[in-house]
């Protein structure tokens, strides 16, 4: 009776090994699994970083072509306001510029710049646009 009790806890001990070996290879495989998940999470991420990464590269290029442009457009419409003057103080009889300027001066539209002073649309369009410079600085 002590010897099949003895070999009963045996057998008892034996399933549990056994039951144990079983959960620990389950435990193994779940775990290679969520790496092999986590690897591909992982790569995906890396693969998103780097796409972002590149857009912003060149929209940070873009930017720094458009401000170089930018300037260059700014050193290119500086000097005109001062042509302008020299122009309306080469030609004392051009009353018509003069007037035009005041006019833009007071608040004068285009259309009115190009009734009242005989400018053409382009003329009147570009007194507007001087007169708007002159104001901003």
């Amino acid at each position: 009776m002590l010897i099949a009790s003895l070999v009963a806890s045996l057998v008892a001990l034996a399933f549990c090994c056994l039951g144990l070996l079983g959960f620990c290879l389950w435990l193994l495989r779940r775990q290679r699994l969520l790496a092999e998940q986590q690897q591909q999470r992982d790569a995906s991420r890396d693969k998103r970083i780097k796409e972002l990464s590149s857009r912003l590269d060149a929209y940070l290029e873009g930017s720094l072509r458009m401000g170089d442009e930018l300037r260059e457009l700014s050193r290119t419409v500086a000097p005109l306001p001062d042509k302008l003057t020299q122009l309306e103080q080469r030609d004392p009889n051009n009353f018509a510029l003069s007037q035009a300027a005041k006019l833009v001066g007071m608040g004068a539209s285009i259309d009115d710049l190009t009734q009242s002073c005989g400018l053409s649309q382009s003329e009147a369009e570009l007194m507007s646009k001087l007169h708007k410079a002159r104001q901003k600085p």
